[in-house]
């Protein structure tokens, strides 16, 4: 493993989970783990460069036909692609369209980079997720497949037991909490062959289960806040990203922008980014 690795720059594609839901500031607007890793990436490379093109609720055409000739434009050093999860959830989905178009999105971009990043998603225990995982498990197949046809990286975070700890996951039970975002975020740092600065990979501290009123009052309002809207946009044809662009993505003119650290050579993590004007590098 190349420990001193250099990355100038760093392109996210993919839905909620690279958009950061639910890692929530207090401006509302979220971090998640590509913020994360991209900051951490900045400290130590002057000149970064940085763009989350990923919006929640998008299935794998879409991200395919919205995000990935965008990305592939930019020519970044890394560029990471997570999606199909979405696809999978559904209670009808045509896997075969599913392998048909990720295996476009990676021909597209491998190309284009200098690294690309696939992952097999984490999976939150519980009852739901058993009627989904042979879905998962064979989208993580063909994940590993094409990584291997294409020499991407493959951050394995389905088979991490402990982001499958429901302690790590937000109140609508889709999204990581922020504490599993910075392990996403650490694990794709590992993985790009810099070093450890943390285990990911270490369960949480042991807790008495919640009592069964709480566990019943949390799910009410679990069903009550995000499984019912949920279901409506599923009956609808609506998304949770209709209407929505990518953080660096401008809907009006159609393209993406870059962000840098606003103040060069400051320490991990960047407390502030600003849009890089079109003839900067």
């Amino acid at each position: 493993m190349e420990f001193n690795a250099s990355y100038t720059s760093l392109v996210a594609v993919g839905d909620s989970f690279t958009e950061g839901m639910s890692d929530l500031l207090p401006d509302g607007s979220y971090r998640g783990w590509a913020d994360v890793l991209a900051s951490r990436l900045a400290a130590r490379t002057p000149g970064f460069r940085y763009a989350n093109l990923a919006v929640r609720g998008k299935l794998i055409s879409q991200i395919v036909d919205e995000q990935v000739d965008v990305a592939a434009a930019m020519r970044a050093d890394v560029v990471t692609l997570v999606g199909g999860l979405n696809d999978t959830l559904r209670p009808k989905c045509d896997m075969g369209m599913v392998r048909g178009r990720l295996e476009e999105a990676v021909e597209r971009l491998a190309p284009t980079c200098k690294k690309l990043v696939l992952m097999r998603s984490p999976g939150r225990n519980g009852p739901v997720m058993e009627r989904f995982r042979p879905r998962m498990e064979e989208l993580f197949t063909l994940v590993d497949e094409l990584a291997a046809r294409h020499d991407a990286v493959v951050v394995d975070l389905y088979g991490a037991p402990a982001l499958g700890d429901q302690r790590m996951w937000d109140v609508d039970r889709l999204h990581l909490t922020a504490e599993g975002h910075r392990r996403v975020a650490e694990a794709v740092w590992q993985s790009l062959g810099l070093p450890q600065e943390s285990d990911w990979q270490t369960p949480l501290p042991a807790s008495a289960p919640p009592r069964w009123a709480a566990r019943r009052v949390e799910d009410v309002r679990f069903a009550r806040q995000h499984l019912l809207p949920w279901i409506g946009r599923r009956l609808t044809g609506r998304s949770s990203g209709d209407g929505r662009a990518g953080a660096q993505f401008n809907a009006e003119l159609g393209r993406a922008f870059w962000v840098t650290p606003h103040e060069e050579g400051a320490a991990a993590p960047v407390a502030a980014w600003r849009r890089v004007e079109s003839g900067e590098h």
